[in-house]
């Protein structure tokens, strides 16, 4: 059993999630919105790359895409979402991409 259980350890892979926060208007400040999710990505994931992107979505309205890269063995981002929820002048935040990383 132990065994088994050292082979799925060793199976565990790195994936590279991207996350769409919309902010609550047009005049939030992305950039703070960017720093404290940053900030957050970085304590649920641990240091790494991250690539980040605004997004025009209509009327004036920005979305930030970040791209962050975390170990498989971590689960689901739900905990990581909820926390980025909680900045200010986020309305919503969701995992719109997750794939595998090779290698």
């Amino acid at each position: 059993m132990k065994d088994q259980i050292n082979s799925i350890g060793e199976n565990m892979a790195k994936v590279i999630v991207t996350i769409k926060i919309m902010p609550v208007s047009p005049e939030t400040d992305l950039e703070k919105v960017q720093e404290g999710a940053l900030e957050k990505i970085k304590t649920f994931a641990g240091e790494g790359e991250t690539k980040q992107e605004i997004e025009p979505v209509a009327f004036g309205l920005k979305a930030l895409k970040i791209t962050f890269v975390m170990d498989e063995a971590k689960g689901a981002t739900d905990p990581l979402e909820q926390e980025i929820q909680t900045i200010e002048g986020v309305n919503s935040v969701e995992v719109i991409d997750v794939r595998r990383a090779i290698g």
